[in-house]
């Protein structure tokens, strides 16, 4: 009688941890993975702006005004993108431009965020007399035009930089607020909020451990939107004398001080618009890449 030899077991497949899983469906999106690596670049440029611009931004060469690219007639491989009207060169403004546009969109995404939030937990979880006082607030800023609200607001605070970046802040808060207060009305009726609060669980626990947590999801790939639409915001303002002053580099006010120069030198409007087009599509299609890897009902 021969005996038969046990075949060997097959140990099941671990299951992807949760940044794996995230990588595998960010990364299906060919677009939002070409978005985060021109922000990754536009990130180590604005880093490393002293040791990659070829100039002082504010530097001015009075014997090369309204100078053409390198490439043109009459350019220079000194000025690889040409200069502007007063001699400074239009590639190192451009270096330098990225700090400016990249610190507004983390600054006013993170005083939106944060008072967004805060908000729309308070909104969530205090029903009645108080989530009616704040959700009517928000709708009447709703109802504004955002860019008109947001010259109203610098009008009044002078312009500069700092309130611009308070203006654009004020202007996307009801963004946040909307959508944090739907995310915890649909959190908090759910069993695990429900067992906590049997268990003894405080108001702030609450908030803030249990249901926050649990509706990040939706306001990071808000927040990655915003981002763009701050940028495009602080570059309006830029453009209309509201924003970053003069000699700023920052591609909103580039563009606005080139207006007189837009027949005769091209170059001066079209690489700060061109600027301002990339970052704003990179950011949205990695906005886009990100909802579709963190949204439970678009994973297949």
């Amino acid at each position: 009688m021969t005996e038969t030899t046990p075949s060997p077991t097959i140990a099941p497949l671990a299951p992807p941890g949760p940044l794996r899983e995230f990588w595998q469906y960010f990364s299906k999106n060919k677009g939002a993975v070409l978005g985060m690596a021109v922000i990754v670049c536009l990130v180590l440029i604005a880093l490393c702006a002293p040791w990659l611009a070829p100039h002082d931004p504010h530097e001015q060469f009075r014997h090369a005004l309204l100078l053409p690219p390198f490439w043109s007639d009459g350019g220079s491989e000194r000025f690889l993108l040409g200069t502007d009207d007063v001699g400074r060169d239009i590639l190192s403004r451009l270096i330098f431009g990225a700090r400016v546009s990249l610190l507004v969109g983390c600054i006013v995404v993170t005083l939106s965020l944060a008072v967004g939030v805060v908000l729309g937990l308070t909104a969530g979880f205090f029903r009645g007399f108080v989530e009616n006082l704040i959700m009517r607030l928000m709708d009447v800023m709703l109802a504004l035009p955002s860019l008109l609200l947001a010259i109203a607001i610098v009008a009044i605070l002078g312009p500069s930089l700092s309130n611009a970046m308070i203006a654009i802040a004020v202007v996307v808060l009801p963004h946040y607020v909307r959508l944090t207060r739907a995310a915890v009305i649909t959190e908090t009726s759910k069993d695990y909020v429900i067992a906590s609060q049997v268990a003894g669980a405080g108001l702030l626990r609450q908030m803030f451990v249990n249901v926050l947590p649990n509706c990040m999801a939706p306001l990071i790939v808000q927040a990655t939107l915003g981002f763009s639409s701050a940028i495009l915001d602080a570059a309006a303002l830029g453009f209309l004398g509201l924003g970053a002053q003069p000699p700023t580099p920052e591609w909103g006010t580039m563009l606005a001080d080139a207006r007189q120069f837009i027949q005769r030198a091209w170059w001066v409007v079209t690489f700060p618009g061109l600027a301002i087009l990339i970052t704003v599509l990179a950011f949205n299609l990695m906005g886009d890449g990100l909802r579709d890897a963190l949204d439970p009902r678009l994973k297949r």
